[in-house]
């Protein structure tokens, strides 16, 4: 496989990943409500392994419907949440198209990454989310920095073949009128200096 499908590939996983991401946050209600249903129903092996996790998910849920049904308004909160995912995976548009040019989003990406460890390391804290959630809610940005840091490596390189005379982009760029205009001046001045 060539060096830009692969970066394209990589890619294609995290705006999938945000795209799930940010699709999953707009019916929380209903998936807690699912997620304890599996936990009590006896579908997961070693029951009484989760039993913290059950009664955390139970605990969310109960809080979910309490606030949702005293102040649907919050949930607002997590549709933006939502909606943040789902333009963050438009950004990554830009380097699909073209890695090269568009590196500093896949760097932008990897910064991201980074900061959630602090954020869930504080606000998590801060908000009293158990330890095993705080590191739930890390392992994202641990999960998206792999193929992003593959994306980045390929794109050097790619950048560095694109440096050597090779192209970059195997999808051709449209022609505008400046550089038709610039082409046929060049031809003109050419046939001049033939005359």
């Amino acid at each position: 496989m060539r060096r830009l499908a692969w970066i394209r590939l990589w890619l294609v996983v995290v705006i999938l990943g945000l795209v799930v991401s940010g699709v999953t946050a707009f019916p929380l209600e209903a998936e807690l409500a699912a997620a304890s249903g599996a936990l009590h129903g006896g579908w997961m092996p070693f029951p009484a392994a989760w039993t913290g996790v059950a009664e955390w998910v139970d605990r969310v849920h109960e809080a979910l419907v309490a606030s949702y049904r005293d102040y649907p308004f919050l949930a607002y909160g997590t549709d933006w949440l939502a909606f943040a995912h789902l333009m963050i995976a438009v950004a990554f548009v830009g380097p699909l198209r073209d890695p090269v040019r568009n590196v500093w989003v896949i760097r932008w990406g990897l910064v991201m990454c980074v900061a959630i460890v602090p954020l869930a390391l504080i606000a998590g804290a801060a908000r009293g989310i158990p330890w095993g959630w705080q590191l739930l809610d890390i392992s994202f940005g641990v999960v998206a920095a792999v193929p992003l840091t593959a994306a980045l490596v390929l794109t050097r390189r790619l950048e560095r073949t694109a440096a050597d005379g090779a192209p970059v982009a195997d999808t051709p760029r449209p022609r505008t009128h400046e550089a038709s205009g610039a082409e046929a001046v060049e031809r003109g001045r050419q046939a001049s200096l033939r005359r």
